[in-house]
């Protein structure tokens, strides 16, 4: 008896040790898992080969990428680059300005469509797919379904945009399965808010927002009574900087009278978006991008998680959710697999990058999601942020070089990569309904002229060199297990600012994986930097290191050292400017 209770005491031992993070660097092989680095992708715009870039141009203008654009040699050089998932931004059927309607698809009214293309996130079909990117468009979910068929076959996972918050004015299913009504079909529209309507409505107004509401074409769009609109503008006057052109869906928040909730009994919407999810999933997506998942209420999207990875276990969720005390609710009751780390570590690098905060600043942004931070997806561009090489954020890719590499090396967590990042793409145009703002147009008809040339194999040589990079950088992250599994230690509370290490452009940290080491210091100067880094004798203990002496070698270099590893003790290093060193040790 007493041999059994010792053994039960050392197994609930080892139980709460593994939790505190004991015995971290027992791994083995059977454990690792491959670190997801996603690379979003607009097919419009990608796939576009016509370079015209007429302002507001259309599409028999300017030209669409199709499906059809990720044939077997461009999805094999995605995947050869490292990258495991690509999120398709603008396949779900969205308000557009181009006339379909010879197809049985209802043309929409200028006057509530951004742009001649219009937003993939102003939905007016949840079950259909965007006719601009078929070659057949009678045939067009067929060659979606294809396109899933390839990536699958490419060894690499769809990420799915799915919008949940709002839907475009002029909504309406032409694709939906039998027994499936329309968003709003049996509303109330009487009434301002009801828990079981789809929409929230200004019961004696009609939609007067601060636009022009003919727009070009014959009549004036008219709605009556108003729907409030997406952005949580819950009266018929929307301004032109509000998300006007799109409605708020009831999830059973009455925002009116307090933010009351009124969940059961299961409001509608509930229901109706968890079915889209499932009809989505049941075609292979792997993966939902959840556009402004905080706007709808957490409950939600448990009820909807527990359901679809039940159906699907490996299904993913990933949030765009942007204040951080909502964070630990949306992984844990909510069911998400990660969140954009947009206001901790992507500000922080930014920042950074630009000279306005101290390297040192990026220890304080991840330790604020340390106890989640495998949920976390870092990223430094995407259709919402501002070009690195745009002269709004940094003028040259180049720069955000050490933000990269500390992004996808300092933990286990996703990346994402935006189409053009690797290039140098400075979405410095003015599209159209875009202005030159420093980003790609997602509502315009577009060519972007860098990745046109990459496709083209034309790249200018300053375009070529920083894709060569970011391919090296890429596939090391992919390729060493110490980086997708790594236990890591950061080296900046040991190592402020001094003669021989600068704490405001330098950033020190170490993986450790079984018996490899990772040494990794970003310097974000405009020089290279002679730096000492000390290795503190905690780290030793953390990460089980012995002192003594080993061989390192460069991994972007393969150049060969052989470094002194004591407690308390110092290493000198070369770090090239606007990069970083990563020395791997065999211990």
């Amino acid at each position: 008896m007493a041999k059994v209770k010792s053994a039960v005491l050392l197994f609930f031992l080892l139980l709460f040790a593994s939790s505190i993070g004991w015995g971290k660097g027992l791994h083995t092989k059977h454990m690792t898992k491959e670190k997801i680095i996603i690379y979003q992708v607009l097919p419009r715009v990608f796939g576009n080969t016509n370079p015209t870039n007429k302002e507001s141009g259309t599409i028999t203008e300017n030209g669409c990428g199709k499906f059809s654009s990720f044939d077997d040699a461009t999805l094999s050089y995605i995947h050869k680059m490292g990258f495991t998932h690509i999120w398709f931004t603008g396949v779900v059927r969205h308000a557009s300005q181009t006339d379909y309607s010879q197809f049985g698809i209802p043309s929409c009214h200028p006057a509530v469509v951004k742009g001649k293309a219009g937003s993939p996130y102003s939905i007016v079909d949840y079950y259909d797919v965007d006719p601009d990117l078929a070659d057949d468009i009678n045939n067009r979910m067929a060659e979606f379904e294809a396109l899933v068929r390839r990536v699958h076959k490419k060894g690499m996972k769809v990420v799915l945009d799915f919008v949940p918050n709002h839907v475009a004015r002029q909504y309406h299913s032409i694709a939906k399965p039998m027994g499936v009504k329309d968003f709003g079909a049996d509303d109330d529209s009487r009434k301002a808010f009801d828990p079981q309507n789809n929409f929230y409505y200004c019961p004696n107004d009609t939609f007067a927002p601060y636009i022009d509401l003919k727009a070009g074409a014959e009549k004036p769009y008219f709605e009556a009574p108003a729907k409030a609109t997406g952005n949580d503008c819950f009266n018929a006057h929307p301004n032109e900087n509000d998300w006007y052109e799109t409605v708020k869906l009831n999830y059973g928040v009455d925002y009116i009278n307090g933010h009351h909730q009124c969940f059961y009994p299961i409001p509608n919407t509930w229901d109706k978006m968890t079915d889209i999810l499932e009809y989505w999933a049941a075609k292979g997506v792997d993966a939902f991008r959840c556009d402004m998942a905080e706007m709808v209420p957490v409950d939600f999207w448990h009820h909807a998680t527990q359901k679809l990875k039940a159906l699907y276990p490996e299904l993913l969720f990933i949030g765009e959710v942007y204040q951080p005390d909502l964070y630990r609710n949306y992984v844990g009751w909510g069911g998400f697999d990660y969140l954009y780390d947009k206001v901790g570590v992507y500000d922080t690098l930014r920042n950074v990058v630009c000279g306005q905060s101290p390297a040192s600043a990026i220890t304080q942004a991840w330790q604020q999601t340390d106890d989640i931070n495998s949920h976390m997806l870092y990223f430094l561009e995407n259709h919402d942020e501002q070009r690195i090489a745009s002269p709004f954020f940094a003028g040259n890719g180049n720069k955000a070089l050490p933000a990269l590499i500390v992004s996808l090396f300092m933990r286990n967590n996703p990346f994402m990569m935006y189409m053009g990042q690797s290039l140098g793409e400075q979405g410095n145009n003015k599209e159209g309904f875009s202005g030159n703002d420093g980003r790609t147009t997602i509502f315009d008809y577009w060519c972007m002229e860098s990745v046109y040339r990459m496709r083209q194999g034309k790249p200018t040589t300053e375009e070529q060199n920083l894709h060569t990079i970011y391919n090296k950088v890429l596939c090391l992250a992919k390729k060493e297990k110490t980086i997708s599994n790594g236990l890591f230690f950061d080296l900046m509370y040991v190592n402020p600012s001094s003669e021989h290490f600068n704490a405001n452009r330098q950033f020190a940290f170490l993986r450790k994986y079984n018996n490899e080491l990772l040494i990794v210091c970003a310097n974000f100067d405009d020089r290279n930097a002679e730096v000492e880094i000390k290795i503190p004798e905690h780290a030793f203990d953390c990460l089980d290191i012995e002192e003594g002496t080993y061989k390192g070698r460069e991994l972007f270099t393969k150049s060969n050292h052989t470094f002194k590893l004591k407690k308390d003790g110092n290493i000198s290093i070369t770090v090239p400017s606007n990069f970083a060193s990563v020395w791997k040790i065999t211990l």
